[in-house]
């Protein structure tokens, strides 16, 4: 984070990409960068921190884990220009939320409606791993975001236990988060209370790890995605 918090989103998405605190993720992410992958040689990768992509006044959030080192890590837009992204865009037009159901480059269109996509690891990790450490430093970035959220935000939806894992001491700051602390399930849902509540949702992430096998499927990402945005107000 900055010495100066930033004031509004515009801001803090300015501001992310200047990190460079974390030296193992930093070496990293401007190696993929360099080396690229063959099939995006003609690419000048974006290689720093991504931030997040949404509207300033979104009224729910989508958490995932860190960017993908061929994905957003090339683009510089979360879920842009990979397959888990391919995924989640479509779900999210299925029922409304984004303007085209593809995402391969910033200014390709893509527009969401009322919802923000954001990481709690800005930065592409090795074998998609942070560190705990890693984590931890990024958080003050996530946390920021959220209290600039704070007006609007009715409804999150996390992909994923470690995204799930890594909110919770983010939610903290600003909703009562009980304890023992609600647990990560596909579908998962709890209300947090606060000014406003806060609805949490979990589902599995979209990595092709879930969505190749059948674990998770379009059907089941759009049911937990249309619920959050129903309760968010947003159908």
């Amino acid at each position: 984070m900055t010495r100066r918090k930033p004031r509004t989103l515009a801001e803090l998405d300015a501001a992310v990409p200047q990190c460079r605190r974390c030296p193992r993720l930093v070496a990293w992410r401007e190696e993929v960068a360099a080396a690229k992958r063959a099939a995006f040689a003609d690419w000048t990768y974006w290689g720093r921190p991504v931030p997040g992509f949404g509207p300033a006044d979104a009224a729910m959030a989508i958490v995932g884990l860190a960017p993908a080192a061929h994905g957003a890590n090339r683009t510089g837009r979360m879920f842009t220009g990979d397959r888990s992204g391919d995924f989640l865009y479509q779900a999210l037009y299925d029922i409304g939320l984004a303007s085209q159901p593809h995402s391969t480059h910033i200014g390709d269109g893509l527009e969401l409606k009322g919802v923000r996509i954001t990481a709690p690891v800005k930065c592409a990790p090795p074998a998609n791993k942070p560190l705990p450490s890693e984590r931890d430093n990024c958080r003050p970035w996530l946390v920021r975001e959220f209290e600039l959220l704070l007006p609007t935000l009715r409804s999150v939806v996390v992909l994923g236990a470690f995204g799930w894992q890594a909110l919770l001491p983010v939610l903290a700051q600003t909703w009562t988060v009980p304890k023992p602390s609600p647990k990560f399930g596909h579908g998962a849902h709890f209300v947090l209370p606060g000014a406003p509540e806060l609805h949490l949702f979990g589902s599995f992430h979209v990595s092709q790890q879930n969505t190749f096998t059948g674990r998770l499927t379009p059907a089941m990402l759009r049911d937990v995605l249309s619920r959050a945005a129903g309760v968010a107000g947003l159908l």
